[in-house]
């Protein structure tokens, strides 16, 4: 079966592809979750987070909103959410703040895949301890142990580390509570890494370098933790990796020093390639970074989707492509 990225024609940011009982879904940011503008969604239902369905992997069909919008004071803007499945429950994390401000993590349940889901009212990491905290990823460990990867703010500057948007994990007590095992996954270093020079962030001047949308593989007994590094806006913004023997860590991204080693930007084709997630193809062998990248004229993000090979060197992508591209054999159900 042949397809041509993107996947899905409509808005569709920070993609986030599972497959369940033989059908693949996808979750994402949609234009008014990106924009704070949700409550032109649909006022009488007040949901959240855009739904997609495939039977095939290529064809993808929206098949309704997921959450039931919280307490509105929590803010307008919907980032980034994943589902996790667990003792017959649905989980689904998210963040929402105002704007670019502010973010929480939260978790919502449903016994529904296709949801509504509902907050649980409370959120995973105290604001008072973390003003800011984007880009939640359940991890399920072979042992069944769950972890929870995010992306906070950093202000030191400490070894050689920039201030900014970093990546940690956390164990995850139960599904919707932290052990309070905070430790750092992976820290700025490298130029193309920075969001913006001169940015004003919590009442100081910081050159501000950014890695968030963490998405951790394990893969020949190692964990690889994939995360988007740059500014989302703009072509600069691509996918790289860590590695570390456990689980916690210590992850080291050495060797990404000249750019993105995973997904980067191929000028006059594709714009600002990143915010992955990983999932295994029809074969039930081929393993394909969901990601999502901009239109010609910037003006929305869309799903793509391509192989994820791994080599010698680290893992790699098999894009991000603009062309006819195939798939083969038939779904695993």
């Amino acid at each position: 079966m042949d397809y041509i990225n993107p996947v899905y024609q409509g808005y569709f940011a920070d993609p986030f592809v599972w497959q369940h009982e033989g059908v693949y879904y996808a979750i994402g940011t949609g234009a008014a979750e990106a924009q704070g503008t949700v409550d032109n969604i649909d006022i009488n239902k007040s949901l959240v987070f855009p739904l997609l369905r495939s039977f095939d992997f290529v064809n993808w069909d929206f098949v309704g909103h997921a959450l039931l919008r919280p307490d509105p004071a929590l803010g307008n803007n919907f980032w980034a959410p994943e589902v996790a499945y667990a003792n017959g429950q649905f989980y689904l994390y998210y963040s929402v703040g105002h704007e670019d401000k502010n973010h929480q993590l939260r978790v919502a349940t449903s016994d529904n895949l296709l949801g509504p889901y509902q907050d649980v009212g409370e959120t995973l990491v105290d604001p008072n301890f973390c003003p800011f905290a984007i880009d939640p990823h359940p991890f399920c460990d072979d042992d069944g142990q769950w972890y929870l990867f995010y992306a906070r703010d950093f202000l030191d500057t400490e070894d050689g580390v920039h201030a900014g948007t970093a990546l940690v994990v956390d164990r995850l007590q139960s599904m919707t509570k932290l052990a309070g095992e905070e430790k750092v996954v992976l820290r700025a270093r490298s130029h193309w890494q920075r969001f913006l020079a001169n940015r004003l962030m919590y009442g100081a001047i910081y050159d501000w370098h950014t890695l968030e949308g963490p998405c951790v593989r394990k893969h020949e007994g190692k964990y690889y933790c994939f995360y988007s590094g740059g500014r989302w806006e703009t072509e600069n913004y691509g996918v790289d990796y860590g590695v570390a023997e456990n689980v916690m860590g210590v992850y080291s991204d050495a060797g990404n020093e000249t750019g993105p080693r995973v997904l980067k930007s191929v000028p006059n084709f594709v714009r600002g390639p990143g915010h992955n997630s990983i999932v295994v193809g029809p074969d039930g062998e081929t393993e394909y970074i969901v990601y999502h990248a901009w239109t010609n004229n910037m003006d929305m993000r869309q799903i793509c989707l391509d192989k994820l090979i791994w080599t010698p060197q680290g893992p790699r992508c098999q894009g991000p492509t603009w062309t006819t591209q195939s798939i083969t054999n038939s779904l695993h159900i």
